[in-house]
């Protein structure tokens, strides 16, 4: 049991308890959160501490720990982006001044850690939780480190890369010096988590302890090392593993930038600017050190890059991942089960993300071995979690038992959604339909799982049309974040709701869209497929379309994208168009293709391993015989990088700029977040709409239009961006000024 004779409580975010042995246990405990995170009050209160243990002679040395489940996620990336934001409007009527006022602002962490660590007095942190980001550079800043090995969210790393920064409080200057240069490339390159037993092993933390240990143990080394100080404050530091003008040290600096390169594409500053952070950091003391990554971190915060991915990555995820979309006249309501009609890949991934979340499943095929087979997804799912440690088989037996397979539509009865997730053909969907509102309660919302069929045209087969709508899964269900919520013409308010209380408690990202055939998500994602297969028939070499569509940001080529999705499933969703628009319809370049791979050639894609690639197992390779869809031959000259990069990019800007014109999508937020985490639109970009604003609309529609000339009317861009083009408008500015 701990003593404590005296405490501090005259702070907001930390409370300091100084027992008998003088050791003071400082908990950062921001009231109101979930989560502790680094604001600018909570960095004037770790001042303030860092002022009492260094100056009251009655203190020996101190513990930090958290009151919450985990120690801190980071900075507050949206109340610094709004200060940010102020310095970068003084940065635009004098560039020198502000640049000054914008690096005291992002220093001063640094300063206020660099104080914690040369306090004279020995300081350990008791890592409860996650630690991440600034979170994690506070615990890198005491000088000793202690995690709890039974906590299995225990995760501590540096996300920022992940929206374009880099560690700016000392994370890019600190874990070189304790793991060496070659080892602090995963955690500060790839924003690689790691637990607290690898933690240990890499030299980042002392010891692992149980929980409950946690503070004692800390306390006990404080106790036991009253002259602490850091490593690099020693006389005669040398970095582990080799300085890095040695042959040890130099390596990563020889081949790093090239590795980076190769993963890049040169698309993501952060990567450059952490590799130049650590190597001239690394030459010098450490408060020279620190302000060397604070310039790095300074210019990244002004590069439109970097505040594009903050913004559409961080600030606007959190607010669509907590229902942003939601109607003003619904409040969150509560989805504790489900049913899933059609126990193929989809709605088993649907089957097996819900009772994941702790949603009971109802699962139904047309026989039980199709219905068995479905859950049979989860099962296999869950072993592999088994197997590698991230969860027990007691857990993995409840998340099974919640979904029942079976062919009993009776089953539905006090279900309080539906998830129909047959295949592409609307006669069967509306068979479905039917049968299922004959037993869901009258207040259940049924949502359809297509792809691309309007849903205003399936509710035709609905009872009750307003409680119709459109759940639209990307696969695999398990892997990808976004879900499409799509209103019908009498969809209403209460089902989208309903929706997005199932799309959050599943952790989809769900955005809200207007019915029109393709919505939103895969009248994009068609536009680059078809910009592939465009350029295919054209007579670009297939090597060049996919290596151009990655190094344009893509995370694959429009070829290989197909074969993921199925070619067989465009096949069938060619067909269902056509008979769909009748005489509307007009042929692409694109029909005679999938015709082909499918009619002639019995190329499905990955899930018969024949598609435009080869495969054989995890390897692929092009097909040699795609030549034979170029229409006029193999150009002799072959387009250049710029050329394939752009026709990528701007076929789908553009399109996702038709969908805002037509108010198919509204806030430019969920357009952003849509591209991005339904498809893979070049995240360092911060999304397809934040492309056109980045890329300026003047500039956009020139560029479009140049394309157009070339190669056809996909290029052509709405009247909209014309008219924004010549006011010198922003689509930000035009569709969300919250947003902005």
């Amino acid at each position: 049991m701990k003593l404590f004779i005296r405490k501090r409580e005259d702070m907001k975010h930390f409370k300091l308890d100084i027992d008998k042995d003088g050791v003071a246990l400082i908990t950062f405990d921001s009231p109101g959160r979930s989560m502790n995170v680094l604001s600018q009050d909570v960095i004037t209160e770790i001042q303030e501490w860092v002022a009492t243990i260094t100056d009251d002679v009655s203190i020996k040395g101190a513990v930090v720990t958290s009151g919450k489940k985990a120690f801190c996620a980071g900075a507050n990336l949206e109340e610094l982006g709004g200060q940010f934001g102020a310095v970068f409007g003084e940065i635009a009527k004098d560039e020198q001044a502000g640049k000054r006022k914008l690096f005291d602002m992002v220093f001063r962490l640094n300063t206020v850690f660099r104080a914690l660590e040369t306090c004279g007095k020995p300081v350990a942190a008791a890592i409860n939780g996650l630690a991440l980001g600034g979170g994690f550079e506070l615990a890198l800043a005491c000088h000793a480190r202690f995690a709890a090995n039974d906590d299995p969210k225990l995760r501590l790393g540096f996300p920022e890369v992940m929206v374009g920064l880099l560690p700016g409080a000392g994370g890019t200057q600190r874990v070189p010096r304790m793991i060496g240069l070659m080892n602090s490339a995963p955690l500060l390159l790839q924003a690689k988590k790691i637990k607290a037993g690898e933690a240990v092993g890499m030299g980042l933390v002392n010891a692992a302890v149980p929980g409950d240990e946690l503070i004692d143990a800390a306390k006990a080394w404080v106790l036991e090392n009253p002259k602490a100080k850091q490593p690099w404050d020693a006389d005669r530091f040398r970095f582990p593993g080799g300085d890095p003008w040695t042959p040890k040290g130099f390596p990563m600096f020889a081949g790093a930038p090239a590795m980076v390169r190769k993963e890049s594409y040169g698309n993501y500053p952060a990567m450059p600017n952490i590799l130049r952070a650590v190597y001239e950091g690394s030459q010098v003391p450490m408060d020279a050190a620190l302000r060397i990554e604070t310039r790095y971190f300074c210019e990244l915060l002004l590069s439109p890059k970097t505040q594009n991915m903050i913004r559409s990555l961080f600030i606007s995820k959190q607010v669509i991942d907590k229902g942003g979309a939601r109607p003003a006249s619904q409040k969150p309501g509560a989805v504790n089960k489900i049913g899933v009609i059609g126990a193929g890949f989809m709605g088993a991934g649907v089957a097996y993300v819900s009772a994941m979340a702790g949603i009971e499943v109802v699962l139904i095929d047309r026989d039980q071995e199709g219905a068995d087979k479905g859950k049979a997804l989860s099962e296999t799912e869950q072993a592999k979690r088994v197997k590698r440690g991230k969860t027990t088989q007691e857990k993995m037996d409840a998340i099974l038992a919640r979904i029942t397979p079976t062919t009993d539509y009776s089953l539905l009865s006090d279900v309080d959604l539906i998830v129909e997730a047959v295949f592409e053909n609307s006669e069967l969907k509306a068979k479905i339909t039917k049968m299922a509102e004959d037993v869901i309660p009258k207040d259940a919302v049924f949502g359809s799982n297509t792809s691309t069929i309007p849903i205003t045209d399936l509710a035709k087969a609905s009872s009750r049309a307003d409680n119709f709508i459109g759940i639209h899964f990307f696969s695999p269900v398990h892997k990808m974040a976004l879900v499409e919520i799509i209103k019908g013409k009498e969809t209403s308010d209460y089902a989208i709701s309903r929706a997005l209380d199932f799309a959050t408690r599943i952790r989809k990202t769900p955005i809200v869209v207007e019915d029109t055939r393709g919505f939103y998500a895969n009248r994009c994602v068609m536009r680059y497929i078809n910009e592939g297969m465009n350029m295919l028939s054209e007579g670009v070499k297939p090597a060049l379309i996919e290596q151009g569509a990655r190094m344009a940001g893509m995370p694959v080529g429009p070829l290989s994208l197909q074969d993921e999705v199925a070619i067989d499933l465009a096949y069938k969703i060619l067909g269902q168009t056509k008979a769909d628009m009748g005489n509307q319809y007009v042929a692409g370049k694109i029909d005679p293709i999938i015709t082909a791979m499918i009619e002639k050639y019995d190329r499905k894609g990955r899930k018969n391993e024949k598609g435009f690639y080869d495969y054989n197992g995890r390897e692929k390779s092009l097909w040699p015989e795609l030549g034979q869809f170029a229409v006029d031959g193999i150009l002799d000259n072959q387009p250049s990088a710029r050329e394939v990069k752009d026709r990528i990019l701007y076929a789908q800007a553009i399109e996702a700029a038709r969908t805002l014109a037509e108010g198919i999508i509204h806030d430019p937020r969920e357009a952003d977040l849509g591209s991005i985490f339904g498809w893979g639109f070049a995240p360092y970009t911060g999304g397809a709409i934040s492309f056109i604003d980045m890329t300026g609309t003047r500039k956009f529609v020139t560029r479009a239009d140049e394309l157009r000339a070339a190669y056809g009317e996909q290029f052509e861009v709405p009247e909209l961006l014309r008219d924004m083009a010549s006011a010198g408008e922003t689509l930000y500015g035009r569709f969300s000024k919250k947003a902005a």
